[in-house]
């Protein structure tokens, strides 16, 4: 008898897991599916970021600052500008070209939107 309880115990622990572990990730689909695509970008998400810590940076500092290509910076800061995330001003300091990025309203709100999707999936996985 007893060892029949303790079976329907672990059958019932298991079906709160099972359970449990289904609403976590329904949730973690429903925060997934409202991803921001543009932002979710490891280099996009990197741009954004150190854009939303200062007021502007100039494409060398972004290269340097993340470690990466010429092309990089260009093909991820065009499609941040598209979103309209990011404004590109681009000039000429002693004859040299510079370009410039700023952060919009619309891309601060993007990242803060997409600070609080991560935050809830996160939330969802540790059952908060």
């Amino acid at each position: 008898m007893a060892k029949n309880l303790a079976v329907k115990k672990d059958r019932t622990e298991s079906g709160e897991k099972a359970t449990r572990g289904l609403h976590v990730a329904r949730a973690a689909e429903t925060v997934s599916n409202d991803l921001d695509k543009i932002i979710h970008e490891r280099m996009r998400l990197g741009i954004i970021s150190a854009l939303a810590a200062n007021e502007k940076l100039s494409f060398t500092d972004l290269k340097n600052l993340l470690d990466t290509t010429d092309g990089n910076i260009s093909v991820h800061a065009r499609k941040l500008e598209d979103a309209g995330y990011l404004t590109v001003k681009k000039s000429f300091l002693d004859r040299v070209p510079l370009t410039e990025y700023k952060i919009t309203k619309e891309g601060r709100k993007a990242l803060e939107k997409y600070l609080d999707h991560m935050e809830a999936l996160i939330n969802a996985m540790k059952g908060k």
